[in-house]
């Protein structure tokens, strides 16, 4: 295939505000099978995923403990074959998420997020949320989730 690198970058970039527009926005996890490869690897402080159900998952989950989440992305950068993104998370800690209760209360914090595309889908991206300041705003001992994520060893 032969673009020129402003054509791929620019495709990239649309391909990943896919995510947000027909998942998020839409609650369509059907689109994560066209968005993202077969053998996705998903990095995140939490773990490591693979395949496009862990990501259904994580996004079922998610939408369980926070049924308000919303993201507003304020900057989407291309080159090659990578895409980072630099976004705001806000929602309310409304329902069970990775066994904490729900607190009721709100959150927001900024996230970095890198993406790897292949054959026009994501092949590999990486998650990077405040996560520190994420449990602090629920009120959450992050020491508390030990038994919530597994093991180094797993």
């Amino acid at each position: 295939m032969v673009t020129t690198e402003m054509t791929t970058a620019e495709e990239n970039k649309r391909i990943v505000r896919r995510i947000r527009e027909e998942v998020e926005d839409q609650g369509n996890l059907d689109a994560i099978d066209e968005i993202f490869a077969e053998d996705v690897v998903t990095h995140t402080p939490m773990g490591e995923f693979r395949g496009p159900e862990a990501i259904k998952e994580m996004y079922e989950s998610d939408s369980k403990g926070f049924s308000d989440s919303t993201e507003t992305i304020h900057t989407v950068i291309a080159e090659g074959d990578t895409v980072a993104m630099r976004l705001t998370e806000r929602g309310t800690h409304d329902g069970e998420f990775m066994g904490i209760e729900p607190t009721g209360k709100e959150f927001e914090i900024q996230s970095m997020a890198f993406f790897r595309l292949e054959d026009g889908k994501i092949a590999e991206w990486w998650m990077q949320p405040d996560t520190l300041g994420f449990m602090q705003q629920l009120g959450v001992n992050p020491e508390d989730l030990s038994e919530a994520l597994p093991a180094a060893d797993d």
